[in-house]
Parts: C-alpha cells; structure tokens; sequence
C-alpha cells in the first residue's frame, strides 16, 4: 500500500483546464500543457490515496483489467519506470484512455463508496505523458516472424490494439484504412480540443517502427474486396466499428441543414488541422440544435462554440440525471449521472426530456425551426406531453443519437459474416466468425462503447487469431469468454 492514510488526508485533486475564454479561441487540448505532465506536481500525492484493497474492485470496473493499485504505488514511490510497464501490461494507448476514456475504474473505487474516489485516469495519463517525455516509451520489435500474414480492416483503436499485439506475436500485420491518415474516429472524429493528434501520430510511428504496416485511402470491400483479402492473409480481422448513425425520420428530415454529427466533426476536425474542405459544415453566425446529449453531441458543441456559433441548443430525451449516484445503480456498477464535459463548461444549453416533433422549413428547402414536445416515460414509451408542444430557432440541426451498427454493404457482405440479432457481427468466445480464419473486434461485434472496451476487444482478439494461427497462445486475453456473445 501507498500511503496508508492518503485516503483521508489528501484530498481528490484533478488537473486544470484552461479557463474558458482562452480556450475557445484555439484548437488545443483543454489543459495548458499535456495533461499528464499537467498533473506531476500532484500526482504522487494523489496516487497515495489508493488504498490497495484486498479485493481491488477498480480491476473489474476497467476492461481493460488494469492493474490499478500496482502503478498507483509505483508513482506514490517515485518509480515511474516500473509504473510505465505496470500500466503497458494491460494497456496498449494509456494516452488514449487517459484522456478519453469516462473512467468506468474510478466508479469501482472502494474509496468512492464514501468519499471522492482516486484519480485513475488522471494517474494513468500523468505516467505515460510523462514516459513520451522522457522518451522511455520505444518499440518492441518481435524477436522472431512466425511466416503467418493478417488483414486488420479499420484503424480505429481496437484494430490499433489487434495490430500491436500480433505484430509483436510475430507476424506480417497489414492495417487497411479507407480514409487519408490512421485513428479511425480518434483521427477525425474526436475534436483537437479533446485529444490532439499528435497522440495518435506518435503511437503509429511506433506500430511502424515494430514492424506494421498501414495502407491508407483504401476501401475495402471497393479497392480490395473481402475475397482478396482472404486469399492473400492468413488470418482477416474486421475492426470497421459501428458507424451506421442512427436516423430521426420525422418530417422535414429532407430539409437541407440538417447533417448527422459525423457528417460534421471529421469537417471539423480537418479545417482545424489546416487541411481546406470544400463546402465545409459550419455553425458560423447559426442557431445550432444539437440531438443527442452524449459524447459525440458533447463533440459538436465545443466545435461549435469554436466556429462561432449564434446560440447553440442541445436536447436530450432522456430526463436529466442526478447529480449523485441513483439507488437503483449502487457501487461498483458505471451509473448514469449528471456530467460535465469541457465543452459543457465553455457554452450552450441543455434541454432534457423533449422531443423532436418536425423540422420546419423556410420555404427555400432550408430548415429555420424545430419543433418540439416535453415528454414523459409512461408504459415503455415516452409520452408527449399536452401543451408543451413550441418551436426553437435552428439553422443548423446535427444528429448525434448514436450508431445502430457496422456497415452491412461492402466487406462485410463480401465475406458472407452473419450477424447477431442487433445487427453486430457475430462471433464466439474467440472473437471468430463463422467464416474461418475471419475475426471481429470493437464496436463492429460489440456494437457502440467506449474506448476502453475497443482496446480490450482488440488485444481479446489478437488472442484469438494467434491462437487460430499457431495452435495456442501466450497473448493476454482480458475480456473472459462468459462476455462474450455467441454466433448465431
């Protein structure tokens, strides 16, 4: 154990962000420096309120199984370098969770069941920003090939993570990725303010430098089809996630200005790279209604904040969440309440327990106003409720409800995969197909989820194939099979 009265006499401190009139000026992360490095004066200090817990329930609230009280103590001892490879055991981006990760762990903290519970996700980001900075993060190179070739189709984090684990297995690892640059979503997705990407950028130079390849601008299931895929690998490994947005046909749906989030983060996120993007999506000047009360609607906010938006109004239909912890979700389960992103703190309004109703025109085939009604959830549907119903100004409408599964067209039909009965790929305790030698990971076979699942599906996975390829395995396998679903 750490410090053995650290829980009680050092209080949860967490690493600042830059005040909102600065940041809302620029595209940077939200922290004046990298947030690990943010938080070193503090982070000993933090991590000596871990208890060590006989039974660390922190381990089950990650995915991921990180070994939480080892790096903990390691830090409270001045022993970054053994942290480092206490958190690289479990974790293959702690830069990625650390900053994007909501921390299911610390929801688990024993510490939390009766005071504020220790800072995981700040420790584990203040560790590996702080091993980037002194340069102890390098490459691991296998010391031997295995002669065996697999196809990763998507380069998102959980084909980043299957890819890192079987190219240091030993085998030929070709990463395939339709868009111009490696990250999947993380890439052009998550907004610069949330994660720089030059986080992604140094973990691909990484990957190369251990020996995978990435092949970018190719669609597969178009500029190679699944076919060719499996006669060129050994092994094939779909990590394409869920992006199949989910859809609010009401009327006036055709109505121009109405964009899903994805339509409008990856503009976004290029322009604020420098890159030019012809007819950009902007929020310039507009009244922005944003649906959907999640991250990716958390996402469009702070960009639309930055690109200067008129009023930004975010609905939500779902009743507003408590600000503690419901009795209906007790300790260590993940519970659904009130937070606040940073984006949250820069700006807009949120609006809960509406619903949309129609999109109103101008006259022109541009929307001008939604409409709406509260609502109640009665019978296992929510109900409108009489006299509520009223129209807000929107200029520009951006759906950000969600993703209802992996693309069905191209690769996936190519291969002849079936699918589960929420339309994921399905596959067994292995994270196999019922197409041999065909593998899935991330939100593809599990549907939408965090990021941390996406790795720990990832690296499960790579277990899986090397297993499929060498007869057995001494990869980590952290998701246990119980989890996993079966092939239909």
């Amino acid at each position: 154990m750490a410090d053995p009265r650290g829980f009680m006499t050092t209080p949860r401190q967490i690493a600042v962000r830059r005040p909102v009139e600065e940041r809302i000026l620029d595209w940077d992360e939200v922290y004046a420096d990298e947030p690990g490095l943010v938080l070193l004066p503090i982070i000993d200090k933090q991590a000596g309120r871990c208890m060590d817990c006989g039974i660390p329930f922190c381990h089950s609230g990650c995915p991921l199984g990180n070994l939480i009280p080892e790096w903990n103590d390691l830090m409270w001892r001045d022993m970054p370098r053994s942290a480092l490879e206490r958190l690289h055991a479990t974790n293959n981006f702690p830069d990625f969770t650390g900053r994007l990760c909501p921390a299911p762990c610390e929801t688990a903290c024993v510490v939390g069941i009766n005071r504020e519970a220790v800072t995981i996700k700040n420790i584990e980001v203040a560790i590996i920003d702080k091993a980037w900075s002194d340069r102890r993060v390098i490459p691991i190179v296998p010391e031997w090939h295995t002669g065996k070739t697999v196809a990763i189709v998507g380069s998102g984090p959980a084909g980043l993570a299957a890819a890192q684990q079987l190219t240091r297995a030993g085998h030929t690892v070709v990463v395939y990725e339709r868009a111009d640059a490696v990250g999947g979503l993380m890439r052009y997705g998550i907004p610069e303010f949330k994660m720089e990407k030059r986080v992604v950028d140094r973990r691909v130079r990484q990957m190369l430098q251990e020996g995978t390849v990435f092949k970018t601008s190719v669609n597969v299931g178009v500029d190679i089809t699944g076919e060719e895929l499996r006669e060129r690998f050994d092994a094939v490994v779909l990590a394409i996630g869920s992006t199949v947005a989910r859809d609010l046909p009401v009327p006036g749906r055709e109505l121009a200005g109405i964009h899903q989030a994805m339509e409008f983060l990856p503009q976004g996120n290029r322009a604020a790279l420098g890159q030019v993007v012809p007819d950009q999506i902007v929020a310039t000047g507009k009244h922005v209604v944003i649906i959907g009360g999640g991250d990716t609607g958390a996402d469009c906010l702070g960009t639309s904040i930055r690109q200067g938006a008129e009023s930004i109004t975010q609905l939500e239909i779902l009743p507003m969440p408590p600000k503690k912890r419901p009795a209906g979700q007790p300790w260590p389960t993940f519970p659904m309440i009130f937070r606040v992103a940073s984006a949250n703190e820069e700006g807009g309004e949120r609006v809960y327990s509406v619903s949309t109703t129609e999109f109103v025109g101008d006259g022109a085939g541009r929307v001008k106003a939604l409409r709406l009604t509260d609502v109640e959830f009665k019978d296992g549907r929510f109900e409108p409720v009489p006299g509520t119903e009223r129209e807000i100004p929107a200029d520009l409408v951006l759906l950000a409800m969600g993703f209802v599964g992996p693309q069905k067209d191209g690769v996936v039909a190519q291969l002849g995969v079936s699918l589960d009965p929420r339309g994921n790929i399905a596959r067994d305790d292995t994270f196999a197909t019922d197409v041999p030698g065909v593998f899935v990971c991330g939100d593809a076979g599990r549907g939408q989820s965090l990021i941390v699942w996406a790795i720990a599906e990832g690296r499960s996975a790579a277990h899986g194939v090397d297993a499929f390829l060498q007869g057995s395995s001494t990869l980590p396998r952290p998701i246990a099979p119980t989890t996993r679903p079966m092939v239909v």
